[in-house]
Protein backbone atom coordinates (compact mmCIF):
# COMPACT_ATOMS: atom_id res chain seq x y z
CA UNK A 1 0.00 0.00 0.00
CA UNK A 2 2.81 2.26 -1.29
CA UNK A 3 0.76 4.19 -3.70
CA UNK A 4 -0.46 7.61 -2.23
CA UNK A 5 -3.92 6.77 -4.66
CA UNK A 6 -4.48 4.09 -2.58
CA UNK A 7 -3.67 5.62 0.87
CA UNK A 8 -5.83 8.31 -0.14
CA UNK A 9 -8.93 6.10 -0.58
CA UNK A 10 -8.17 4.26 2.39
CA UNK A 11 -8.66 7.28 4.30
CA UNK A 12 -12.01 7.98 2.96
CA UNK A 13 -13.09 4.41 3.61
CA UNK A 14 -12.20 5.25 7.07
CA UNK A 15 -13.40 8.11 7.00
CA UNK A 16 -16.93 6.95 6.08
CA UNK A 17 -17.02 4.17 8.09
CA UNK A 18 -16.59 6.01 11.14
CA UNK A 19 -19.36 9.06 9.44
CA UNK A 20 -21.73 5.74 8.99
CA UNK A 21 -20.98 4.60 12.50
CA UNK A 22 -21.48 8.21 13.97
CA UNK A 23 -24.94 8.31 12.23
CA UNK A 24 -25.63 4.58 13.94
CA UNK A 25 -24.46 5.44 17.30
CA UNK A 26 -25.23 9.44 17.95
CA UNK A 27 -28.71 10.40 18.47
CA UNK A 28 -28.84 13.77 15.93
CA UNK A 29 -26.99 12.57 13.55
CA UNK A 30 -28.74 11.14 10.01
CA UNK A 31 -27.29 10.49 6.76
CA UNK A 32 -29.81 10.14 3.53
CA UNK A 33 -28.00 8.03 1.16
CA UNK A 34 -24.75 6.69 -0.18
CA UNK A 35 -24.33 9.73 -2.16
CA UNK A 36 -24.69 11.99 0.42
CA UNK A 37 -21.90 9.96 2.65
CA UNK A 38 -19.67 10.40 -0.50
CA UNK A 39 -20.32 14.07 -0.07
CA UNK A 40 -19.78 14.38 3.40
CA UNK A 41 -16.80 12.33 3.22
CA UNK A 42 -15.16 14.69 0.71
CA UNK A 43 -15.85 17.87 2.38
CA UNK A 44 -14.87 16.62 5.84
CA UNK A 45 -11.55 15.23 4.24
CA UNK A 46 -10.83 18.76 2.43
CA UNK A 47 -11.77 20.68 5.91
CA UNK A 48 -9.37 18.21 7.80
CA UNK A 49 -6.68 18.91 5.15
CA UNK A 50 -7.65 22.76 4.71
CA UNK A 51 -9.51 24.42 8.18
CA UNK A 52 -8.15 22.43 10.31
CA UNK A 53 -4.66 23.35 10.57
CA UNK A 54 -5.45 26.87 10.36
CA UNK A 55 -7.98 26.42 12.94
CA UNK A 56 -5.21 24.64 15.48
CA UNK A 57 -3.11 27.62 14.46
CA UNK A 58 -5.12 30.19 15.12
CA UNK A 59 -6.51 28.86 18.60
CA UNK A 60 -3.27 27.45 20.01
CA UNK A 61 -3.40 29.06 23.45
CA UNK A 62 -7.14 28.06 23.90
CA UNK A 63 -5.99 24.53 22.65
CA UNK A 64 -2.78 24.76 25.31
CA UNK A 65 -4.85 26.46 28.42
CA UNK A 66 -7.76 23.56 27.84
CA UNK A 67 -5.20 20.59 27.64
CA UNK A 68 -5.84 19.52 23.87
CA UNK A 69 -9.54 19.49 24.48
CA UNK A 70 -9.92 22.49 22.21
CA UNK A 71 -8.96 20.41 19.51
CA UNK A 72 -11.95 18.07 20.30
CA UNK A 73 -14.41 21.27 19.85
CA UNK A 74 -12.58 21.99 16.24
CA UNK A 75 -13.23 18.88 15.33
CA UNK A 76 -16.85 19.09 16.46
CA UNK A 77 -17.25 22.24 14.73
CA UNK A 78 -16.39 21.17 11.55
CA UNK A 79 -18.33 18.04 11.90
CA UNK A 80 -21.51 20.46 12.26
CA UNK A 81 -19.60 22.89 9.57
CA UNK A 82 -20.46 19.68 6.91
CA UNK A 83 -23.91 19.20 8.19
CA UNK A 84 -24.74 22.35 7.81
CA UNK A 85 -23.44 22.83 4.27
CA UNK A 86 -24.18 19.17 2.83
CA UNK A 87 -28.20 18.43 1.84
CA UNK A 88 -29.21 15.45 3.35
CA UNK A 89 -26.61 14.92 6.42
CA UNK A 90 -28.59 16.40 9.48
CA UNK A 91 -26.68 17.47 12.77
CA UNK A 92 -28.67 18.24 15.21
CA UNK A 93 -26.58 20.32 17.27
CA UNK A 94 -23.16 20.99 18.82
CA UNK A 95 -23.18 17.46 21.13
CA UNK A 96 -24.10 15.71 18.56
CA UNK A 97 -21.72 17.21 16.67
CA UNK A 98 -19.60 16.58 19.41
CA UNK A 99 -20.28 12.71 19.75
CA UNK A 100 -20.30 12.32 15.87
CA UNK A 101 -16.63 14.04 15.82
CA UNK A 102 -15.43 11.57 19.01
CA UNK A 103 -17.05 8.50 16.95
CA UNK A 104 -15.12 9.48 13.70
CA UNK A 105 -11.79 10.05 15.74
CA UNK A 106 -12.16 6.61 17.34
CA UNK A 107 -12.89 4.92 14.69
CA UNK A 108 -9.95 6.50 12.63
CA UNK A 109 -7.69 5.76 15.48
CA UNK A 110 -8.57 1.96 15.61
CA UNK A 111 -9.00 1.40 11.85
CA UNK A 112 -5.67 3.10 11.13
CA UNK A 113 -3.94 1.19 13.62
CA UNK A 114 -4.51 -2.25 11.84
CA UNK A 115 -4.53 -1.05 8.36
CA UNK A 116 -0.90 0.23 8.67
CA UNK A 117 1.89 -1.98 7.06
CA UNK A 118 4.68 -3.87 8.48
CA UNK A 119 7.70 -1.25 8.70
CA UNK A 120 10.69 -2.77 6.35
CA UNK A 121 13.19 -4.98 8.46
CA UNK A 122 16.12 -2.85 9.65
CA UNK A 123 13.95 0.18 9.94
CA UNK A 124 15.57 0.90 13.97
CA UNK A 125 18.73 0.34 12.56
CA UNK A 126 20.83 3.11 11.17
CA UNK A 127 22.83 2.56 7.98
CA UNK A 128 26.53 3.68 9.04
CA UNK A 129 27.05 7.35 7.77
CA UNK A 130 30.16 7.72 5.08
CA UNK A 131 33.17 9.39 6.23
CA UNK A 132 33.84 12.76 4.84
CA UNK A 133 37.08 14.03 5.48
CA UNK A 134 36.35 17.70 3.85
CA UNK A 135 34.53 18.80 6.19
CA UNK A 136 36.20 20.79 9.15
CA UNK A 137 34.25 20.37 12.49
CA UNK A 138 34.75 23.16 14.86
Amino acid sequence: MTSPLMQLLVRWLILALGVVLATKIVPGISCEDGATLVAVVLLLSFCNAILKPLLLLFTLPFIILTLGLGVVVINALLFLLVGRLVQGFHVAGFWSAVGGAVVVSVTNLLVSSFVRTNKPAGRGVQAPKPKRDDVIDI
